[in-house]
Order: structure tokens, then C-alpha cells, then sequence
């Protein structure tokens, strides 16, 4: 009685096999009914796994106290490593200069290519004595060197120290009178020709263009100190000279002068003429740039405020030729915010695809100026508009930060000014920002589809074969119809 009872909530009542007949029609229905249905169900799944995000722009919700890093990679080919400068201003009055401690700087030629390790000249010390203090008649001590016989000069003597410098230039004119006092007590002391040790010499630089670009002169006056034997092109016809960056007056420059002669025999005269004599080693001396290139490298961190990133040829003791600086580059990054792991950079790539490349949209830009009247003092500016894009999804009901990127859009401009050039890069914060939220589909949604996608098909095909099946039969019927 009970059975009876349940056996009519059937909802699935069935039809006794013998009662069921079988068709071609209805099996190629039924294989095209399955092939739609495994279309279909891939479809879905396909469209439930995808990423589904939402965008939105809202206000900036980073804190005040937070800071903004900067990370970059600029090569530049004619900007030498001695003077190269990272400084960093904004709008509320912050202006760091020299920035030494987050930036390293590798020598290049003028094919970007590496000339050696990391650069270490160290900070340019702040020269309180440019000279001394009361001028004195003096005699010209040391010796005029040109591209003529520099060479030589640099060949023949074991130590070799030569001031470049500029006429027109304010620190070189300051310089001069000791100089040249330096030169005379030095020359007394280490005769030329009997003891031949030491010599010291100047180049100016107004007429010397050459050779003063060969030996990457860039600032006026520049000491340098040529030791014998170091001159030999064994890397690449690069040399490995010294800069001096000491005191400028007489006292300061003769006591320079005996440390560099003090480990040299008084012999060495004669191996200098026979070329025999070693490499000495200053374990104080400061390298001068082997080449005219330099690619600076980083990062900097700045407050969420409008300012600028500026790389320039700055000393507080040394003039600058504005004709003569290029800062032509190449930029191989420059990006905001922090350094994404290569996962985590996949992830953002994963979820916001269409912001491919905006991220650190000046990469492999290259900005070249050449050399000339027409194109000297010549700056680069560059103006960023950050904005911040934040990453988030929603999962358990709950939002989840996964993480931030910085976009920007940058536009550079060439401008003619009467001082020395800089490159500048403007930058300026957005007070809105992107918010990238990644909305997972329901489970229960997906299978409610899979049910309806099955259900349908397979009603869909009943009702066309069944169309199918009647109007056969009616056909049949008719056919009979006419026999009879």
C-alpha cells in the first residue's frame, strides 16, 4: 500500500523496453545532443576559471608618513662617473643632494659597455682651501703639456702630475698661483734632470680640446696623476690613472707631492727611460674614470608629493663647460614603487593584462644628443603622471589586498639653456588611484549552469526528434493513404 503510494510521486515514470523503438535519426540526434552538451560544458568552465575583475578609481588611501620608491638604471655615454649627481627635490622643500648611499655607478664607453667594476670614488670631499690665501708673485714651475708631448712627458717620468684646467674658470684661476709655487719647490727639490721622479705639468683645456677629452676631463681644475707604467692599454686601451681631490693650497699640494714620490727609488729616473719600472700603488689614491660614460643605477625613496629626480655633473669646487656636457642616455628602468618578485609580478600581470608596459613605460627609451654648436646646453626633461593601481580580490566574503603597482605616462622634452645641462624627472603623484578587484564566480552558479546546459540540450533534442519521429510517421500515413 505504501509502495503503491510513493510509485506515484514518480516524477521519472518509465516506458517497458518492449513499448520503445529505436532509430537511426534518433541516434545521430543523441551524438549531436552529447557533442553540444561537452561544448557547452567546456564553455562554462572556461568562463569560471577565467579572472573576472571589476575597476574601479577612487581616492588615494596611502598614508601621509609613506614613501614613494623610485628604482632606476641609466646609462649615460658621455657623463663621466667623477662629477655624475642623483639629487632629489619636491614641492614641501626636501632637496638631498649627491645621493650616495642607495646609488652605484659602473664606468661605460660610449657603447654602453662596462669598462670595469663598480665605480668607488667616493664622496667629493668639500675643499675648504682653493689656494692660498694671499697672492704671491710667482714663476711658472710647471710645465705647459700639449698633445704633442704629453706622451712623452708621461713616458719619462715615474710620476707625472697634471693640472687641466680652464682660463675663464674661477676655482683654476684660484689654483694657479699655488700651483705653480708647487711646481717650483717640487722642482727644486727633485731636479728633472738629475733626479727625474717627479714632475708636474698643466694642460689648458680651452686649447687642448683633444687631449683633455681623451683623459675625460669634464670638470676644471682636475689633478690627475699619471704613474709610469700605468698608461699601458692592456684593458680594452683604457688607463688607470688617479684624481686628486685634496687641499689646493701650497702647504697641502707639496705634502701630496712627497707621499707620491716617497716609495719611488731615487734610481727610478733610469728605469723610466728603460720602461722597466713597476706599477706603484697609492692604497689612498682615488681612480680617475677610464672612460667618458657612465650608467648610474639605484633607487631613491620620495615623499607622495610632486617633484623631480635630477642627474647633473655637480662639485662645489670644480666648473662645469656647459658646451661640453652631454647627458644624453638611455633608459633601461625607471619604475615606482616596490620591486616585484618575478611571481608576484606574474600574478599582476595574471589579473590586470591590459596594463602590460605602463608600469615602467621609459624603458629602452634612448634620448641622444649629438655633440655641437647647434646642439650644446642642451636638457632633458621628462614629465611622469603616477598613478597607483591596487590589486585586490574578494574571497570568503572577505577583501584581500594582493598587492600594488605604480603606472605612469610619461612625456620628454629637449630644452636649450645657457647653464650646464641636467636631465630632470618630473614626477607627480596622482591624488586618485586604480582599484583592480578580482571577483571569483560562485561554485553553486557554475553547477546551477552545467545542470541547466544538460537539462536544455537534452529537452531541446527530445522535442526535434520527437517533431522528427511524427512528421515520418504523417508521411508514412499519407503514402498508405494514396496505395489504398
Amino acid at each position: 500500500m505504501i509502495s503503491s503510494k510513493l510509485k506515484s510521486v514518480d516524477f521519472y515514470r518509465k516506458i517497458p523496453r518492449d513499448l520503445t523503438e529505436a532509430s537511426l535519426s534518433g541516434a545521430g540526434l543523441s551524438i549531436v545532443a552529447a557533442l553540444t552538451m561537452m561544448f557547452l560544458f567546456g564553455m562554462e568552465l572556461s568562463s569560471y576559471l577565467a579572472v573576472n575583475t571589476t575597476t574601479s578609481v577612487i581616492v588615494d588611501r596611502s598614508s601621509d608618513g609613506e614613501f614613494l620608491r623610485i628604482d632606476f638604471n641609466i646609462s649615460f655615454p658621455a657623463l663621466s662617473c667623477e662629477f655624475a649627481s642623483v639629487d632629489v627635490s619636491d614641492v614641501l622643500g626636501t632637496n638631498r643632494l649627491n645621493i650616495t648611499k642607495t646609488v652605484r655607478k659602473y664606468s661605460i664607453d660610449r657603447n654602453l659597455v662596462p669598462t670595469g667594476s663598480e665605480f668607488h670614488p667616493g664622496p667629493i670631499p668639500t675643499v675648504s682651501k682653493h689656494g692660498d690665501d694671499i697672492e704671491e708673485d710667482h714663476v711658472d714651475g710647471s710645465v705647459s703639456l700639449s698633445s704633442r708631448n704629453f706622451d712623452s712627458y708621461s713616458h719619462q717620468y715615474p710620476v707625472l702630475v697634471v693640472n687641466f684646467y680652464a682660463p675663464w674658470c674661477y676655482w683654476s684661476n684660484r689654483l694657479k698661483p699655488s700651483w705653480e709655487k708647487t711646481a717650483q719647490i717640487i722642482r727644486e727639490r727633485y731636479d728633472p734632470e738629475m733626479d727625474g721622479r717627479i714632475l708636474l705639468g698643466k694642460v689648458d683645456c680651452t686649447e687642448e680640446i683633444d687631449l683633455c677629452r681623451r683623459h675625460h676631463i669634464q670638470g676644471y681644475p682636475s689633478i690627475r696623476v699619471f704613474r709610469k707604467g700605468s698608461d699601458i692599454k692592456e684593458n680594452q686601451g683604457h688607463h688607470d690613472h688617479e684624481s686628486y681631490y685634496g687641499e689646493r693650497d701650497t702647504e697641502s699640494l707639496v705634502a701630496a707631492m712627497e707621499t707620491y714620490v716617497a716609495n719611488i727609488p731615487k734610481e727610478a729616473h733610469v728605469l723610466a727611460l728603460e720602461d722597466k719600472s713597476n706599477k706603484t700603488v697609492d692604497p689612498a689614491k682615488r681612480p680617475a674614470p677610464m672612460t667618458s660614460g657612465c650608467r648610474i643605477e639605484g633607487f631613491v625613496r620620495v615623499k607622495r608629493v610632486p617633484g623631480s629626480v635630477v642627474i647633473s655633473a655637480r662639485s662645489g669646487s670644480h666648473s662645469f663647460d656647459p658646451s661640453q656636457i652631454n647627458v644624453s642616455h638611455y633608459v633601461n628602468q625607471f619604475s615606482f614603487g616596490k620591486k616585484l618578485s618575478p611571481r608576484m609580478f606574474h600574478e599582476f600581470l595574471r589579473l590586470t593584462p591590459y596594463l602590460r608596459g605602463y608600469h615602467d613605460r621609459l624603458a629602452g627609451q634612448s634620448y641622444i644628443v649629438k655633440q655641437g654648436e647647434v646642439n650644446a646646453n642642451v636638457t632633458i626633461e621628462h614629465y611622469l603622471q603616477v598613478v597607483k593601481t591596487e590589486l585586490v580580490t574578494l574571497r570568503s566574503s572577505k577583501e584581500l589586498k594582493v598587492l600594488e603597482e605604480y603606472e605612469y605616462t610619461a612625456h620628454s622634452s629637449l630644452v636649450h639653456s645657457f647653464y650646464v645641462p641636467v636631465v630632470k624627472f618630473h614626477f607627480e603623484p596622482s591624488p586618485m588611484q586604480v582599484l583592480v578587484t578580482e571577483v571569483p564566480r560562485s561554485f553553486s552558479h557554475f553547477i546551477t549552469n552545467v545542470c541547466a546546459i544538460i537539462g536544455g540540450v537534452f529537452t531541446v533534442a527530445g522535442i526535434l526528434d520527437s517533431i522528427f519521429h511524427n512528421t515520418l510517421r504523417m508521411v508514412k500515413k499519407v503514402e498508405l493513404g494514396k496505395n489504398i
